[in-house]
């Protein structure tokens, strides 16, 4: 069973799942196992989008484990702020 959220997708995993479209960027979420989202630029306006970036640097600095963007949370806690960011 999967949820649709407009704005946000996990992106596929391969060469063409590299790809991040135009006014998107790629994150990674999770505790043990990290999974890619994709979202629209237009999230980091938001003050818990910015409370995230806050906690990853925080947490990582400059080191990512995944080679990009990794935000210490977890994988639900993550759709409940964009699910709210997509319902404003």
């Amino acid at each position: 069973m999967g949820f649709r959220f407009p704005g946000i997708f996990t992106a596929k995993q391969g060469a063409e799942g590299r790809n991040v479209p135009k006014g998107c960027f790629s994150v990674y979420v999770g505790e043990a196992q990290k999974k890619r989202f994709v979202v629209p630029i237009s999230y980091l306006e938001s003050p818990s989008f910015q409370n995230l970036l806050s906690q990853a640097e925080e947490e990582f600095r400059f080191h990512h484990p995944m080679g990009g963007l990794t935000f210490p949370c977890t994988e639900e806690a993550f759709i409940d702020i964009i699910s709210s960011l997509n319902s404003s």
